[in-house]
C-alpha cells in the first residue's frame, strides 16, 4: 500500500506539523496546508487520505477556524468526518533571527513588532505583559509563518512567537523558551477522513499510532461524539429539549460550543461534544440521538465518534 496522505495547517514546522508527525509516524506523506479550509477540502476531494487540526487549547479554548469550517453552512464538506484526535503539549518560544540581538540576554526593548498565531497571543499573555506591553502584535495563519516572516524581514527588529521545532526548522535564535502562561498547555487536534474513501475505508486511527494494548478490553475504551444541530427559533426551553436528548440516550455531556449560524443574526449552530463507554445497550446511541435531535431540532449532524485518546492514556498509565 502507497504511503498515507496526511495533510495538516502549515507551513512546515508548525504545530501541526509536529502533531501530524507524532500522529502518523515517519512513514507517511506529510502536505503543508495554507488554511484551515485547504485541510478540509483536501480530505472531501480524497486529495489527502486523513487531515490533522486544532480543535481546542487547554488554555485558550476553541480554535474557531475549525468550529466555523465544521458548520459547513454550505454543504462542501458533505464526506468528512473525525477519526481520532491527539494531543500535543504547546511549548512557544521567543525567536528572531540569530545576528539581530547579539547581547546575552537578549534586550527586548529593541524590539518593534511581534509575529504569531492569534491564539498564541491568549496561551502567552503573562510574558507578552511583562515584557512588550505596547508593541505590535501582527496575526498570521500559524506559528511557523511567523518564524518564516521574521526570517526574511531583515529590516525590521522583529520576534515570533513559535516552537522550537520551528527554530530549529528555519534556523532562527531562540530568545526565550516556555514562555506560555502554563506548563502544562495543550492543544488537542482532530483527524479527519473521507468516509466515502476506500482506501481508508479500513484503517483505523488506533492502526496508524500503532497496536492497541491488549490487556484492554476495546468495549472499555471511552470514546467521543461530536454532534452539530440548529435550534428550532423561538421555541421555549429549545436547548433544553435537545440536551436532554443526550442524557436520555446515556451519553455524558463534555463541552459545548457555538458559532454563528449565518442564517440570521443572533442564531447559532452548536456543537456538543459527548462521551460514553461502548456497552451492548448503548451501541446504538449515537443513531438514537440523531432521531430524537431531529424531532426537537431544525437539523443535526454527526461529525463521528472516536477513542478518547486521554481518558485511554490515563487509564493505561494507571495500569501499568
Amino acid at each position: 500500500m502507497e504511503p498515507l496522505r496526511v495533510a495538516f495547517l502549515g507551513p512546515a514546522a508548525s504545530f501541526s506539523h509536529q502533531a501530524a508527525v507524532e500522529s502518523f509516524g515517519p512513514s507517511a506523506s506529510l502536505y503543508p496546508k495554507l488554511s484551515f479550509a485547504d485541510a478540509f477540502a483536501s480530505v472531501q476531494n480524497t486529495e489527502a487520505d486523513f487531515a490533522i487540526i486544532p480543535f481546542e487549547n487547554s488554555t485558550n479554548g476553541s480554535v474557531v477556524q475549525t468550529l466555523d469550517l465544521l458548520a459547513d453552512r454550505k454543504d462542501l464538506y458533505k464526506d468528512v468526518k473525525v477519526c481520532g484526535e491527539h494531543y500535543l503539549t504547546v511549548h512557544h518560544c521567543l525567536l528572531a533571527r540569530k545576528d539581530a540581538f547579539p547581547s546575552n540576554p537578549p534586550d527586548y526593548s529593541s524590539i518593534t513588532k511581534l509575529y504569531t498565531h492569534p491564539q498564541a497571543w491568549g496561551q502567552c499573555e503573562i510574558f507578552l505583559s511583562k515584557h512588550f506591553k505596547g508593541v505590535e502584535r501582527q496575526d498570521v495563519s500559524s506559528t511557523s509563518k511567523a518564524a518564516e516572516i521574521v526570517l526574511k524581514t531583515p529590516t525590521e527588529l522583529s520576534a515570533a512567537i513559535a516552537s522550537k521545532f520551528a527554530a530549529e526548522y528555519h534556523g532562527l535564535a531562540i530568545l526565550a523558551e516556555n514562555i506560555e502562561d502554563k506548563a502544562d498547555n495543550t492543544t488537542r487536534f482532530l483527524v479527519l477522513r473521507n468516509v466515502k474513501s476506500e482506501r481508508t475505508a479500513q484503517i483505523t486511527f488506533d492502526q496508524v499510532k500503532g497496536p492497541v494494548i491488549q490487556e484492554r478490553s476495546e468495549l472499555a475504551v471511552p470514546r467521543k461524539t461530536l454532534i452539530s444541530f440548529l435550534l428550532r427559533q423561538n421555541a421555549p426551553g429549545a436547548l433544553a429539549d435537545a440536551l436532554l436528548v443526550f442524557k436520555d440516550h446515556g451519553m455524558n455531556l463534555t463541552s459545548i460550543s457555538t458559532r454563528p449560524s449565518h442564517r440570521q443574526a443572533w442564531r447559532y449552530v452548536f456543537f456538543v461534544e459527548g462521551q460514553r463507554v461502548l456497552t451492548d445497550e448503548n451501541k446504538e446511541a449515537v443513531d438514537r440521538i440523531l432521531q430524537s435531535l431531529r424531532a426537537v431540532t431544525d437539523s443535526c449532524r454527526d461529525w463521528g465518534t472516536w477513542k478518547d485518546q486521554l481518558l485511554r492514556a490515563q487509564a493505561e498509565n494507571g495500569s501499568n
